[in-house]
């Protein structure tokens, strides 16, 4: 296990295929690039994928460096198994645990509005280079209810109302659910009002995770 590195392309390739089941043949050409993360090759759609988390929170609890001593119930041995093995838990054990390789990962995420931020500062800097759409995928730690949700919408909108270039789309990655966010449709107070949110089972996030690890 020690001869492995992180990389993010786990997270690149879940987000890619979880847009695609979810929400259609529209995203099955994605491909994993760089600035952004995941583009469409006639250069219509371009998404950075990114990942929020409360700086409270102690990812070294729920990392799995050392899980061969845990007491684990025998309907989770086999997810717990495929976590040590790949080093990456996403998707799996209702996201109670961090892989080892993933560690890093969420160890250097920031809270939502700081990511949130610093995200709608680059894309509207051009730092993204030309796409005629922009999406902004954040795998989520922390659960959000659908408040929070649209809380988070307003504060994006926002932050991006007078720049050119700004996200059209936010995607609020969560373990078991994935919101989609319409960041053009506002109503008479400039708030944005579509959201949709879209169940993930079991069965979908575990199917996700092996896709992933491939």
């Amino acid at each position: 296990m020690s001869g492995r590195k992180f990389d993010t392309c786990f997270f690149e390739r879940y987000a890619q295929i979880t847009l695609e089941n979810l929400l259609g043949e529209s995203y099955a050409d994605l491909v994993n690039e760089d600035r952004p993360d995941l583009q469409k090759p006639d250069k219509s759609l371009g998404i950075e994928v990114t990942r929020a988390m409360a700086s409270s929170k102690n990812v070294a609890q729920a990392m799995l460096k050392e899980m061969a001593g845990l007491d684990v119930k025998e309907e989770d041995r086999e997810e717990v198994d495929q976590i040590i093995r790949s080093g990456y838990g996403y998707g799996l054990q209702e996201g109670r645990y961090i892989g080892y390789l993933e560690y890093e990962y969420w160890q250097l995420a920031q809270p939502l509005k700081r990511i949130i931020e610093s995200k709608v500062s680059k894309v509207g800097a051009g730092f993204y280079g030309n796409f005629d759409e922009y999406g902004l995928y954040i795998f989520c730690k922390d659960d959000l209810d659908h408040d929070e949700v649209m809380l988070t919408m307003e504060y994006t909108s926002d932050l991006q109302r007078h720049l050119d270039i700004k996200y059209s789309k936010m995607y609020l990655s969560l373990i078991d659910k994935l919101y989609v966010c319409d960041l053009t449709q506002v109503d008479r107070l400039r708030r944005p009002t579509d959201c949709r949110c879209f169940e993930i089972s079991k069965q979908q996030r575990k199917t996700y995770f092996l896709q992933s690890i491939r």
